[in-house]
């Protein structure tokens, strides 16, 4: 089981979108066959077998196990991966691009770079597990508060100012067998949780 897989075919989005196929999807982190999902679900065993049918032909559950009870053969499946994301790749014709709207301060130019993050780093997941190599990445992730609007443009500015100057430091464009990486850094904020009674 890997730890995200990234849909890239639309068929395959397309199973894992059906509610009941997702509600499945979840319970399988653990094993399990369709007689233990349809007590879970609610569903009559047939009708589950049909969706882990087609969960399976498309990759999102694997067999762990398949155990012989007098005539039946009972079949332990597992989700392929703990979680799963959809490529914006899935909706090739219309995904979000960053160069079709270049303003860095518009939230639709910050989603169209986020929405590229997911389809390079998908492509590139895909890509290593089928090659059984490690792929090399970095994240990281904090919060910051700002006092007034004041602050925030002056921490942008100076972010920028130093983010430039560190890739000024590293960056040789003429390096045999070098590889270029790709940079991104988001400011956003912080959704509010929803207060109790909100819909």
């Amino acid at each position: 089981m890997v730890d995200v897989a990234v849909i890239e075919d639309p068929a395959v989005a397309e199973v894992c979108m059906d509610p009941m196929r997702a509600r499945l999807l979840a319970e399988l982190a653990e094993p399990g066959s369709a007689t233990m999902l349809a007590a879970r679900v609610g569903l009559a065993r047939q009708k589950v077998n049909y969706h882990l049918r087609e969960l399976e032909r498309h990759g999102l559950i694997e067999l762990v196990e398949e155990r012989k009870k007098g005539n039946v053969t009972e079949r332990l499946m597992r989700a392929s991966a703990r979680s799963y994301v959809i490529s914006p790749a899935v909706l090739a014709a219309v995904q979000p691009d960053p160069a079709r709207s270049p303003d860095r301060l518009s939230a639709g130019w910050l989603i169209a770079v986020g929405a590229r993050l997911v389809r390079e780093v998908g492509a590139l997941i895909t890509g290593a597990t089928k090659a059984r190599k490690a792929l090399a990445t970095f994240g990281l992730d904090a919060e910051v508060r700002f006092a007034n609007p004041a602050d925030r443009a002056a921490f942008t500015e100076e972010l920028t100012t130093t983010v430039a100057a560190l890739i000024s430091r590293y960056h040789d464009e003429n390096t045999p067998g070098g590889r270029d990486h790709r940079i991104l850094i988001a400011l956003h904020p912080r959704p509010q949780p929803a207060e109790d009674g909100d819909s």
